[in-house]
């Protein structure tokens, strides 16, 4: 008895140990993402009913509709002077530009530093910085592709001012794309952030600027992969020349 004992105890702890790994690499997704999965499940389940061919393509889009939606759990380094990642996507473009007038920032050319999201990566946005949240800003406006420079300017979108302990302001851009139609803010005015704390989301294909002051240094190029919360965008404290990058 005690030995088949053992065995069950060894089996029942080698089970467990599968569960959890499973569990571990299960991504969650974001409750908001729910109405939208759901909607594609139903329709699959009618389509696969009615016309099979069709109800498969339908599954699919199901997982790819749960798979736009998750929201993974992330490491954010929390050195002072660092600026991380706000989205995840293609660092398209790093420039001097005028802050759109409604952050109130003036009208003098801040280094910004934009992410471009396509409709395969992880949508949800954070913090770049931990500070004071003090104004949130949404505009409407049109859904040119989120890649071209004047979306800055011309598309709907909804800033973040964010006040830094150290009494700067970084600004954090939601642009809407050529398909994305609503952009999430799951903070308010007032609220104290993090630095990697989940800010908002923007559905579907879209893009992320961020404007910092000046003093602020570069350190990713165009074209690199960033990860939201994570990848560290630029440094205050690091004052060495922008470095250079090449692409292989």
């Amino acid at each position: 008895m005690t030995k088949h004992r053992s065995v069950f105890i060894a089996v029942d702890i080698t089970l467990m140990s599968i569960i959890a790994s499973i569990r571990s690499q299960i991504v969650p997704i974001r409750r908001e993402g729910y109405p939208f999965v759901a909607g594609f499940a139903l329709a699959s389940i009618v389509l696969l009913w009615l016309m099979p061919p069709l109800g498969w393509l339908g599954v699919v889009a199901t997982l790819w509709c749960a798979y736009f939606f998750r929201d993974p759990p992330r490491t954010t380094p929390v050195r002072d002077g660092i600026v991380v990642a706000p989205a995840d996507g293609r660092v398209s473009r790093i420039a001097y530009a005028p802050p759109p007038a409604e952050l109130a920032l003036g009208e003098r050319p801040l280094l910004r530093i934009s992410i471009f999201m396509s409709v395969f990566d992880c949508h949800v946005n954070r913090s770049p910085v931990g500070g004071r949240i003090e104004r949130i800003v949404y505009r409407p406006g049109a859904f040119i592709s989120a890649d071209l420079d004047k979306a800055s300017e011309q598309n709907e979108r909804n800033a973040f001012v964010i006040a830094t302990g150290g009494g700067t302001y970084i600004a954090v851009i939601q642009i809407a794309g050529l398909v994305a139609r609503r952009i999430v803010p799951f903070v308010r005015e007032g609220e104290t952030v993090a630095a990697g704390q989940r800010i908002g989301m923007i559905r579907f294909g879209s893009r992320v600027d961020v404007y910092l002051p000046e003093g602020a240094h570069p350190i990713v190029g165009e074209g690199q992969t960033a990860v939201a919360g994570e990848t560290v965008l630029a440094d205050f404290e690091d004052l060495r020349p922008d470095r250079p990058f090449r692409a292989s």
